[in-house]
């Protein structure tokens, strides 16, 4: 269990820290991951003086060790507890795999953020499509496992 607790720890402590350093930018990285068209995508980011445009860039090596900290957290939460026992095989499945996919689709999320940041590409509507879409999942994903360990909770309790 100590190896659950660290990884959740480390996440939470990078989570929290991305928060406070991200908190400058206007409008908010949020805003960025939902962007669907390059047209959408390019209006926020040329809303960011190039400090913040820099400070967005340099944020994406360290959510990297994010997402492998709640990728692992998510692992052996659900391997290593008895969070998920309440549930049914195919559920408990999924929650092993449920942060650690997202945690994949983070990555690709990255990647293209990086790419996109980088110099304007406008001429590629697709990558930004398919950006927008790792990012979805990856929120699915991410809410979807927290349903999942309140419902197992709920489930231990009856």
């Amino acid at each position: 269990m100590r190896l659950v607790w660290a990884s959740g720890v480390v996440a939470a402590i990078l989570f929290i820290g991305l928060l406070g350093y991200l908190a400058p930018l206007r409008p908010g990285p949020i805003a960025l991951q939902f962007a669907w068209q390059p047209q959408t995508f390019g209006a926020i980011v040329h809303l960011w003086p190039p400090e913040d445009l820099v400070r967005y860039r340099n944020h994406l090596a360290i959510d990297g060790v994010l997402l492998l900290a709640y990728a692992a957290f998510g692992w052996l939460l659900a391997t290593r507890s008895r969070v998920f026992l309440p549930l049914a095989p195919g559920a408990r499945l999924f929650a092993r795999l449920c942060l650690p996919l997202a945690a994949l689709f983070d990555a690709a999320e990255n990647a293209f953020h990086w790419w996109l940041t980088e110099v304007p590409r406008f001429d590629t509507p697709g990558t930004y499509l398919l950006s927008a879409a790792c990012s979805a999942l990856k929120w699915a994903l991410l809410i979807g496992f927290g349903v999942l360990v309140l419902y197992a909770l709920a489930r231990a309790e009856d």
